[in-house]
């Protein structure tokens, strides 16, 4: 679909940060945005652009990352569709302090800061839900510090595994089906990991019996067993 064609205000109208503006004010953000198509390895931003907005991914995948001095890259967040990064900063009035990359072929939607410093003016709910997204960022941050200062790296992996998996309600010998959805190597910095590391790690869960890997397809094959494992 060509972006021209695309229904900005009714996408917008489906997001938590969004669902309970009314028609003219979804209109007044559409008219304020720019939507950007990203090709794999496209840079959104670098570390010291002017951060004037804040960015919803509408289609494909987008990574934060930092360098270290040496060209070491982390990454920090990957953002799939239906999620918004920059929030924060923007309000800061101060430069980036990380890099985003499309992932893959990406559909950027980048809404300009005064149209949202407009909408808090006109209704300050607006400010309310956008402090809850950014809450709710900020307290996945935190987890993601937590296990990585808190927790061995076959721990992480595992946590990364099972994070959509409610234990509770897990029935014994229950199966599942996890589909990576960057490369090894991405998730492995993710997870402060090398991507060796990361790698010995699936294939001792393997030769384990908990796992079976199919490219980017991990199927888990008793999922109560892979949790126990976890808190070994």
């Amino acid at each position: 679909m060509h972006p021209t064609s695309l229904d900005i205000p009714s996408y917008l109208s489906v997001l938590p940060l969004f669902h309970e503006m009314r028609p003219a004010e979804l209109g007044r953000i559409a008219e304020s945005a720019v939507l950007r198509r990203c090709e794999r390895g496209d840079e959104i931003f670098r570390v010291g652009e002017v951060c004037d907005g804040f960015h919803v991914v509408m289609g494909g995948q987008v990574k934060l990352y930092a360098l270290s001095p040496s060209g070491h890259e982390k990454v920090i967040e990957i953002i799939s569709p239906g999620n918004s990064f920059a929030e924060a900063l923007m309000f800061t009035g101060k430069p980036y302090i990380v890099n985003a990359q499309s992932l893959c072929d990406s559909l950027i939607l980048t809404v300009k800061k005064q149209a949202v410093m407009d909408e808090i003016a006109h209704d300050t709910r607006f400010a309310l839900r956008m402090l809850a997204g950014i809450s709710r960022r900020l307290h996945g941050l935190v987890q993601d510090v937590e296990s990585a200062a808190l927790h061995s790296g076959i721990q992480r992996v595992i946590g990364y595994l099972l994070r959509d998996q409610c234990l509770e309600d897990v029935v014994p010998g229950q199966t599942t089906t996890v589909s990576l959805p960057v490369s090894k190597a991405t998730i492995a910095s993710l997870l402060s990991l090398t991507p060796e590391y990361f790698s010995r790690v699936l294939r001792e869960l393997e030769d384990g019996g908990f796992i079976t890997i199919d490219r980017r397809d991990i199927r888990i094959l008793d999922v109560q067993g892979l949790s126990r494992y976890h808190l070994q």
